[in-house]
């Protein structure tokens, strides 16, 4: 996802230091070139042997240093990085930055570089609540600096507060987010509904079905790191959001109805992938769900035809996009869905094979549009979503 990429990773004299070999690890996974530039009091706490190993680039640390062919080595990084990462920064490195002291290595090269730069700061909870850290970091951030907020835990001090270095996997996705992809979809709204929803039968029982929101939640990560401005409505679900996306958490199909409805208006492009409930019990409190001779006896209702409404209220300049889970007839019952719901899109994938549909982490969609019939090859969820997008792109 990286390739072709240059990572500068700034180290600093924290504690977190020792994280920093476990992410320049996973960039490097990712087929990133990074090369590491270390602060004096980092290499207290971890070596740049360390760096040198995992990333087979020197690791650099003395300004003076002479040990490496001729260039110069501040200016020269500086214009190879396409990213440059500091993680962990102190509160210290924080100060020189925000006033431009350039004292070592590290802080020449975040001056001289034109390249996006972020900052995973990590301290004790008093430095970072301490009104001249927090005046620095606004600095920093009218400088067009990203800052990827510390998290609460408990830290070397002994205390537990807000200043732990967040965690390698979420700086990734930082990272990712500006690297990985063109921004084709930048200044964009996407709206994205994923997961299954629940209709409650008693307060203990309640009909649902197998899906497992991953198809959506693909989408939702791959539209992010596109530079889109995500909004992710899911059903319940266990799965880790991609770091930038909004996610408005939601049960039955009247809650997903109403999250939907009410933030349609602004999104540019609309993709209905949850699969929701066709039918949902009466009130209980009504008395419309009935045990008699131990069988149970209950009253359904149709849920709200959601893809139908956005159909018929979509506004000028917006893509709707629904999905189609179909057992047979993939192509003539898809179309049909397209008409009746005036869709711009339908992604149509069968769950008759143990390769496609709920669960699993591949999925082979076919595109149908108005205009054309397109079937993508079986590949993961991600690549599936990526290819949706594309066609989306086409469309707008």
């Amino acid at each position: 996802m990286l390739t072709g990429k240059t990572i500068v990773l700034g180290v600093t004299g924290g504690i977190a230091a020792y994280k920093s070999a476990n992410l320049a690890s996973m960039l490097i996974k990712l087929h990133a070139d990074v090369h590491v530039i270390m602060t004096q009091n980092a290499t207290k706490f971890i070596t740049p042997m360390t760096f040198e190993t995992l990333t087979n680039n020197k690791c650099i640390v003395d300004t003076f240093d002479r040990n490496f062919s001729f260039d110069v080595k501040h200016v020269s990084l500086a214009k190879r990085g396409h990213l440059f990462v500091v993680a962990p920064c102190t509160a210290n490195v924080i100060g020189k930055l925000a006033h431009g002291i350039c004292d070592d290595m590290l802080t020449t090269t975040m001056l001289a570089t034109r390249a996006p730069k972020l900052i995973a700061p990590a301290m004790n909870t008093g430095m970072w609540e301490n009104p001249i850290l927090q005046d620095n970091l606004l600095k920093l951030k009218g400088y067009g600096y990203h800052i990827i907020d510390p998290i609460i835990g408990r830290l070397a001090c002994g205390d537990t507060g807000t200043g732990k270095m967040n965690s390698e996997e979420v700086i990734v996705e930082h990272i990712l987010t500006y690297m990985a992809k063109n921004q084709d979809l930048k200044d964009k709204k996407v709206l994205i509904t994923a997961g299954p929803t629940q209709e409650a039968i008693d307060p203990v029982r309640y009909i649902t079905n197998h899906s497992s929101g991953k198809m959506g939640y693909a989408i939702a990560k791959m539209a992010r790191l596109r530079g889109a401005d995500v909004t992710l409505v899911s059903g319940p679900v266990s799965i880790k959001p991609f770091s930038g996306i909004d996610v408005v958490p939601v049960k039955s199909a009247a809650d997903m109805f109403q999250a939907v409805t009410s933030r349609s208006s602004e999104a540019d492009v609309v993709v209905m992938c949850s699969a929701v409930a066709d039918y949902t019990p009466a009130e209980y409190s009504n008395q419309k769900v009935k045990k008699h001779d131990g069988e149970l006896t209950i009253e359904l209702t149709r849920t709200h035809d959601i893809l139908g409404w956005l159909g018929e209220h979509k506004h000028e300049g917006q893509t709707l996009v629904g999905f189609s889970m179909e057992t047979e007839n993939l192509i003539e019952n898809s179309r049909a869905k397209l008409l009746k719901k005036h869709a711009d899109l339908i992604c149509a994938n069968s769950i008759s094979g143990n390769t496609t549909g709920f669960a699993v982490d591949t999925n082979q969609v076919t595109l149908i549009s108005p205009d054309e019939v397109k079937e993508l090859p079986l590949c993961s969820k991600e690549e599936t979503a990526d290819k949706i997008l594309d066609f989306i792109a086409t469309l707008s």
